[in-house]
């Protein structure tokens, strides 16, 4: 499971729409917080927290893909850790 973490202040950039198509996956759980502490980027741009890693991006639209690039590229180095630990 992939937690995906936004700024309800963050909604001004449009990333509710982001939001909403990640709720939908079955392996992302998406929470929404009235603050992450982040409000340099939070003011700035479109911004989420994939299992605690930033992700920022120029538009709402390209925030649901690098999230979903985030993921995958969290997934495989999850995957080589976990083959390295088995041939240990």
């Amino acid at each position: 499971m992939h937690v995906v973490e936004f700024c309800v202040s963050n909604a001004q950039h449009g990333t509710d729409e982001a939001l909403r198509k990640l709720e939908q996956l079955p392996d992302v759980e998406v929470i929404e917080y009235g603050c992450l502490g982040n409000c340099g980027e939070c003011f700035l741009s479109p911004y989420a927290l994939v299992n605690g890693e930033s992700v920022v991006a120029e538009t709402a639209e390209q925030l649901y893909e690098l999230v979903l690039e985030e993921i995958r590229k969290q997934e495989r180095e999850r995957s080589a850790l976990d083959k390295l630990l088995d041939d240990l």
